[in-house]
């Protein structure tokens, strides 16, 4: 039996930790640890619990944000960070996360942002002699068409029903495994690799 991937939640709502709780634990997946309700003793409680993921709302951080959310990743190097966004957060601070969860975005969707911020981090922590894998993922290449076609990344979110963050993520991903950073040049590979329809 696979070992569940431990989640903190750092939220004020109860509601919202409860809601979050239900759609990750219905999934099999997920073992939601006791929520944190603020970020005080953040640092202190990371250690002893050692969860996998941490996913907290950004408003609660300190005021420097970057410094805090550093000294975390010190602590849990292998440990994706997602900010869990319902009001306006300036993109600066987004940017300091692996990911973002949007409380209105579906389940699915919810699910498939927190499984692509620990692929992320895997990737991320292997040798880079291991994780040199140019092959495009199936996502990667919905990504890359979308791209290839036009669409902006906030398009191909909507279309694709994740986030523009998980977007911008494949993005970096095709252009790292690809070597190729305009849009011209991608529609070229698409097309050379019978991508288009």
């Amino acid at each position: 039996m696979k070992a569940l991937v431990s989640v903190l939640v750092v939220e004020p709502s109860e509601i919202i930790c409860e809601g979050l709780r239900s759609v990750l634990s219905g999934s099999g997946n997920y073992n939601v640890l006791a929520p944190m309700h603020d970020a005080t003793g953040l640092m202190e409680r990371i250690p002893i619990i050692r969860p996998d993921v941490l996913i907290i709302n950004p408003t609660l951080l300190s005021s420097t944000p970057k410094q805090q959310l550093a000294s975390i990743v010190q602590l849990r190097p292998a440990m994706p960070i997602v900010a869990l966004v319902y009001q306006y957060v300036e993109r600066s601070v987004l940017e300091l996360f692996t990911h973002a969860i949007d409380i209105r975005q579906s389940r699915s969707v919810v699910l498939s942002v927190l499984h692509n911020s620990l692929s992320d981090k895997k990737r991320e922590s292997q040798p880079v002699e291991e994780q040199e894998n140019y092959e495009l993922s199936d996502r990667e290449t919905d990504v890359l068409v979308l791209v290839a076609k036009g669409l902006s990344s906030k398009e191909i979110a909507n279309r694709l029903n994740i986030s523009v963050h998980t977007v911008n993520s494949h993005r970096k991903n095709i252009t790292h495994k690809t070597g190729i950073k305009s849009v011209a040049g991608l529609a070229v590979y698409a097309m050379i690799h019978n991508l288009m329809e």
